[in-house]
């Protein structure tokens, strides 16, 4: 089992850093510690590489599931005695790998064979935030910052009118509520959880730039960069292209929005020609938009359906929407879930402990023991997550017969994109089949369908993109802790045209409000994952002989679809992305045409609306 490859977080999420925070003590004892430089003089062969892949990951196959079960604990049970054990075991992990990724070097240079040097790169990149490799001093610290924050993350409440609140119920405000003062409130009140991050993050950044460097990178970002089986900056400009391709669509989106919520909060609080106030958008991050679809559903046309509607009038609850998902799946030919999934999976909050609620799908054994953690409640974003997390479950189960190091995907956006893909067929026709919809409903993705489809994906594009261009200037020095939040909030109003709602202190820290921070997930497979979900759907629909508009395709129940899709997923990191792209859409490049084919009668509609408007901020 490849460790990176246990659980991924949602918007779909892998928190690396904790997956590789639970190796026990005894993993040390499998590999040698002693680092590349003390092997310079020594000559290795081919055969010598081969052996020290094959210890390396029997390692990795021997520990995974103690580190599964480890990790699990923890996310379900946050206290003192748990993070102390989370603590420890991310140094003795760090120390291992750092080790090993820095044993890779003595084996530079060495004519290996493909599949032997695709090992060794992904072995080498398999770290998220490597510690100098002889610094006992810093691995323990960096461990224990990680640690810290996520603990803070985990266990951030604020007090409104006498209760204190957790995250997910601070979420459910900003998604319901539309009392402008309100709003500002709890998101005010979510970021001063965040502040005492602030020095724990520049150190941190720091540790890992020294084990970068000796991993010969620049800097974090750059090792970050690195793997995607491309040259780092041609990676950044692949992914500046993609950009710019949908930014004209999120554009006119943006213009549309803005003016709505001026129609409802005023234009004294909503400027005709500047960036939205980041609180009005119906999430605590102003990332995705679809709780405001109602102040801004078009005029004149059919208002679609309201899914939470739906779903609480058809009884549904947390296990029967979980349910729902699964049998998505298996009408495409992919077996059930095991029983143990429903028997050891987090489902719904409990009201006894501290748990992180960040939706997120586990593969504890590296083989059938798959679950998910996530506080479920009966809304349609819930049912696209549901969906999204099993898409997570199914993928690990597809590829747990690989060796080790290729039990994941090839590109971290493959993952994040399989369960969204499906979430595209939760179509008006496939919420008549099962049920949801009357049988004399419309099947028809009218205007406002693909709006409210828009509000979460379209919406979400310049966001997914842009954390880690923060994280990418502060690994590289052009942000530094004084302007830490500045240059967040620069980033936000340039790529999103959203802004803060009041001034920010001197010692905020917003991007550490934003999970994937403190837990030091890279973001930007969550972009990468919004331009393959449609390349990925716009093939599936192929596939199946669809003919009519892309919006009103479903896949559920084709199995044609399944197997080649299966078949995809089986090589897991095997095969380079572009290969394994290749093998399922006939193109080796991301490709974001297919979001402009999906959304072309909504960018009419937008178009037509905007008309005559100043757009832009």
């Amino acid at each position: 089992m490849h460790l990176k490859s246990l659980k991924y977080a949602m918007v779909g999420e892998a928190a690396l850093k904790r997956l590789l925070s639970v190796l026990p003590a005894l993993s040390l004892a499998l590999i040698p510690l002693s680092s590349a430089q003390a092997n310079a003089e020594k000559k290795v062969s081919v055969e010598d590489a081969r052996t020290f892949i094959e210890t390396s990951e029997k390692t990795i196959q021997e520990i995974g599931e103690e580190a599964g079960r480890v990790a699990w604990v923890n996310a379900n049970f946050i206290t003192y005695d748990t993070n102390w054990l989370n603590a420890l075991m991310s140094e003795r992990t760090t120390k291992l790998y750092v080790s090993l990724a820095n044993q890779t070097k003595q084996y530079d240079g060495l004519d290996l064979p493909p599949d032997l040097a695709r090992k060794m790169k992904l072995l080498k990149l398999n770290l998220t935030l490597p510690a100098p490799e002889n610094d006992p001093a810093k691995i323990k610290k960096l461990a224990q910052i990680n640690t810290e924050m996520e603990t803070i993350y985990g266990t951030g409440k604020y007090e409104l009118d006498g209760e204190a609140l957790s995250l997910s119920k601070l979420s459910r405000i900003m998604a319901t509520s539309r009392d402008y003062d309100k709003l500002l409130e709890v998101w005010k009140g979510w970021r001063t959880v965040s502040p005492p991050m602030k020095d724990m993050y520049t150190e941190m950044v720091g540790i890992a730039n020294q084990g970068s460097h000796e991993l010969g990178f620049k800097d974090t970002g750059s090792m970050w960069r690195s793997k995607y089986d491309m040259d780092p900056d041609d990676f950044r400009q692949d992914v500046d292209r993609l950009w710019s391709e949908v930014k004209p669509l999120y554009d006119s989106l943006h213009c549309y929005v803005r003016d709505k919520l001026a129609d409802h909060y005023g234009a004294d609080k909503v400027p005709a020609d500047g960036p939205i106030p980041a609180h009005l958008l119906g999430n605590m991050w102003a990332q995705s938009w679809g709780n405001i679809y109602p102040l801004v559903a078009a005029d004149g046309d059919e208002q679609g359906y309201d899914l939470t509607k739906l779903l609480e009038e058809q009884n549904y609850t947390p296990l029967k929407m979980v349910k729902t998902a699964e049998g998505f799946f298996t009408s495409l030919g992919f077996d059930p879930l095991p029983e143990t999934f429903y028997e050891r999976s987090l489902i719904t909050e409990p009201r006894d402990r501290d748990v992180q609620c960040h939706a997120s799908a586990w593969n504890v054994d590296g083989k059938d023991d798959l679950r998910i953690k996530m506080c479920t409640e009966v809304t349609g974003e819930d049912f696209n997550t549901v969906h999204h997390e099993l898409g997570h479950n199914f993928y690990q189960r597809a590829y747990n017969h690989q060796s080790p190091m290729y039990q994941d995907d090839p590109n971290d956006g493959f993952h994040e994109a399989i369960g969204d893909m499906v979430s595209l067929s939760i179509t008006p026709k496939y919420l008549k089949q099962i049920g949801l919809l009357p049988l004399d409903a419309s099947e028809e993705v009218n205007t406002n369908i693909l709006l409210a489809q828009a509000l979460d994906k379209i919406a979400f594009l310049p966001f997914g993109l842009l954390v880690d261009q923060w994280r990418w200037k502060v690994f590289n020095g052009e942000l530094t802790p004084d302007t830490y939040n500045d240059g967040w909030w620069d980033l936000r109003e340039k790529y999103q045209g959203v802004a803060a709602p009041v001034d920010r202190a001197a010692d905020a820290f917003d991007p550490g409000a934003k999970y994937h921070i403190p837990n030091n997930v890279p973001y930007t497979r969550y972009f990468l994952a919004h331009i393959f979900q449609f390349q990925f759907y716009r093939e599936a629909c192929r596939l199946a002989g669809w003919e009519g508009p892309l919006a009103a395709c479903s896949i559920y129940g084709n199995k044609e679809v399944g197997e080649k899709f299966n078949a995809m997923l089986e090589t897991g990191a095997a095969l380079p992305w572009q290969d394994s792209l290749e093998a399922f859409t006939g193109s080796r490049e991301a490709d974001a045409t297919a979001i402009l084919e999906y959304f072309a009668p909504l960018q009419a509609y937008l178009d037509e609306q905007n008309s005559g408007k100043s757009c832009g901020w």
